[in-house]
């Protein structure tokens, strides 16, 4: 790679946006509704619209609320709208965030420092998350100093509450339900949860960061939706991303309390910083003015009726989807997911679910790879609608190619995925994926790949997770 070096001169506007536009053709084709994660994409009305109201308030800074009133304006009325889309009442407060996993990391600030005020004999403050909950709470308990305690899964996918109960201790701070998780798309015992919450004196966040702005409109239209918000009493927190399945731009979230007895744990404050006295709700410093406005535009513009339309469009096609799937021999669903997220899996010994997968992506497909099982993870939005026949076309004959070509397995990036999932020495995993980020990270930035004939990082993982495959083979057979 040639030496990128700070510019002389500057360039004419359109030579840089001819560069940027040649650029994005190597990204994903979402688009072409060929991914199902990583974007949501309602319609291209809607995302002009979005731009309008983005590029309005592009310039503005949500750090200071009284600078920018109208920002002050646009984000109290998102809170006030989702909490009363989330039952939560006149003491319901939260605040916006950049995405999903700074509204974890807040919670988990916040249930810490309060525990650090209320329960100031713990030390070493434990959350127990469900093992299918979002990666967010695990990155949060790193930079916190949170312990974060897994707790196992039943055979439907939702958390062992009784393994929960037996995991609380003294040390125990709050525990967490998601709605729905992200792997398998379901709910977990929310109520359960919340009894164990309310009997211990911690508090119960609700990972909703996918389905908040999706399950109160299917509940709505119907579907067995079980109680997962603040009609809850136990529920002491929520987090629900608006730039999913609320539409809006990237990127916007919300977290939000039931009152501010726990809010104000979320708060920094500066008193003696020669710049003046510092403020801030969030993580951020300066927070982007046109994701706040757009969210809410977002909101008004959409309404009760637009979330309710387009929930039926993507159940309809969810539908549309998991039937075609559960039809082909072999594959099968898993769980009972309630809503427009799930994975699926193989059930057939001969085939193996990461040859399909690398199938599938050869034809255009952007395909999100789960471990523990292993799986297929699709989310559903309403331009999927016309490409589910294209879809199940390809994926029947992924499961016939894999049928006739078993050794596909030891090539392409089935194997690699195959045995990251399944090495037994994790450790080994983790540091070789934090070589890739180096490499990835670095003043060289390659872009790491996992197949066969990748940079030069992952081969000798790969080499290196297959002689230890062997050895352990080796010790077993003795």
């Amino acid at each position: 790679m040639d030496a990128i070096e700070f510019p002389e001169e500057g360039m004419d506007h359109e030579t840089v946006l001819d560069a940027m536009r040649t650029l994005r053709d190597d990204d994903i084709k979402w688009h072409d509704n060929r991914a199902f994660s990583l974007v949501f994409h309602k319609s291209d009305e809607h995302g002009k619209f979005l731009k309008e109201a983005h590029n309005m308030f592009s310039e503005g800074n949500g750090l200071n609320p009284m600078a920018f009133a109208s920002l002050r304006t646009f984000e109290h009325e998102v809170i006030r709208m989702t909490a009363d889309l989330l039952n939560g009442d006149d003491q319901t407060v939260g605040a916006m965030t950049s995405g999903g996993t700074e509204s974890i990391m807040l919670a988990v600030k916040t249930y810490r420092d309060r525990a650090r005020k209320v329960m100031p004999w713990i030390k070493k403050p434990e959350i127990i998350i469900p093992d299918s909950a979002h990666v967010a709470f695990n990155k949060a308990g790193k930079y916190f100093d949170v312990q974060m305690i897994p707790a196992p899964l039943n055979k439907d996918f939702r958390v062992d509450v009784g393994a929960v109960k037996r995991l609380i201790t003294p040390n125990t701070i709050a525990l967490v339900g998601s709605a729905p998780d992200c792997p398998s798309g379901v709910i977990d015992p929310i109520q359960d949860l919340a009894i164990l919450a309310e009997k211990h004196g911690i508090g119960l966040h609700v990972d909703c960061c996918i389905g908040g702005f999706l399950l109160p409109f299917l509940e709505e239209l119907g579907y067995a939706i079980p109680p997962f918000d603040f009609r809850i009493p136990g529920v002491t927190s929520i987090s629900a991303d608006l730039h999913k399945y609320g539409y809006a731009a990237k990127g916007a979230s919300t977290i939000l309390y039931r009152s501010m007895d726990y809010m104000r744990y979320q708060f920094f404050v500066c008193v003696d910083w020669p710049g003046g006295v510092y403020a801030s709700p969030s993580m951020p410093g300066t927070r982007p003015g046109g994701t706040i406005a757009a969210a809410w535009a977002t909101l008004k513009t959409m309404g009760r009726s637009g979330y309710l339309e387009n929930a039926c469009v993507v159940m309809d096609t969810t539908r549309r989807f998991t039937e075609g799937i559960n039809a082909i021999p072999g594959l099968k669903v898993l769980g009972n997911p309630p809503a427009s997220v799930f994975a699926y899996t193989t059930t057939d010994t001969s085939l193996n679910c990461y040859v399909v997968a690398d199938y599938m992506a050869e034809r255009g497909w952007h395909i999100d790879r789960q471990q523990k099982p292993a799986s297929i993870h699709l989310m559903i939005n309403p331009g999927h609608a016309t490409i589910v026949d294209a879809y199940l076309e390809d994926l029947t004959a992924a499961v016939t190619f894999n049928r006739e070509n078993p050794d596909a397995a030891v090539s392409g990036s089935a194997p690699a995925y195959g045995l990251i999932a399944n090495a037994p020495a994790r450790s080994l995993v983790a540091s070789n994926v934090l070589k890739m980020m180096e490499d990835l990270y670095s003043a060289k930035g390659t872009l790491p790949q996992l197949s066969g004939d990748a940079g030069p990082a992952v081969p000798g993982f790969i080499i290196k997770l297959m002689k230890l495959k062997s050895r352990m083979d080796r010790f077993l057979k003795r």
